[in-house]
């Protein structure tokens, strides 16, 4: 493998974390209240992204693009996800306000702890299926004909993993950055149910392409 397919590589995964998708709302919606769980579930997307690369090393995501009805599942599987993310957090900001919470806590303030903040990174990019589609479309053509499959699949996944955890964290830094500048309870609510509002709706898209497919 060359430097220049690696940085035909790079490039590749820096256009696909600059796409919108789940794991930038989601990473967004976390930083707003805590950054350090908003990076952590930035890790937890990258980590996730090299375990799709791991299953194309080894073989069993040609299974997947093999068998529509496993891909078909697998995208419902992530939809959902992303539905129950949505309207938990809808359900939070008003259970919040309704309580007004107080002692450094504003109303509507849902806090994610760092570990739960790495599992829903995790999670929102295992059940991903656009991540899925990236790297059984894209990866086996930077895999060398007759080299070590696995190893180059995981050298390929830890450029796409570092590349999408760095433009994560930014993005999770600037939501903070910028929430403090807008303290107010009313704001921070409405924003929580905007973004969460946004995540559902993309579960719903990701279903019904899915349940029509």
């Amino acid at each position: 493998m060359t430097l220049a397919s690696l940085a035909a590589f790079a490039g590749l995964c820096l256009i696909l974390s600059l796409t919108p998708g789940p794991d930038t709302f989601l990473v967004l919606r976390i930083a707003l209240k805590r950054p350090s769980a908003g990076i952590a579930a930035a890790a937890g997307s990258a980590v996730a992204a090299i375990a799709w690369a791991a299953l194309v090393g080894v073989g069993l995501a040609a299974i997947l693009e093999q068998s529509a009805e496993v891909f078909r599942w697998l995208k419902i599987a992530g939809g959902l996800y992303l539905l129950y993310l949505g309207i938990s957090g809808f359900l939070k900001t008003r259970k919040a306000a309704k309580e007004g919470l107080q002692g450094g806590a504003e109303a509507g303030d849902v806090r994610y702890s760092n570990l739960a903040g790495l599992g829903a990174g995790a999670l929102s990019t295992l059940l991903n299926p656009k991540v899925g589609l990236f790297f059984l479309a894209v990866v086996p053509q930077f895999i060398p004909e007759g080299g070590n499959t696995m190893a180059a699949a995981m050298i390929l996944g830890v450029v796409e993993a570092v590349i999408a955890f760095a433009y994560l964290a930014v993005v999770a830094l600037i939501a903070y950055k910028a929430m403090a500048l807008l303290r107010r309870p009313k704001v921070s609510t409405g924003v929580e149910r905007v973004s969460s509002g946004i995540i559902a709706g993309l579960g719903v898209g990701v279903i019904a392409s899915g349940a029509s497919s």
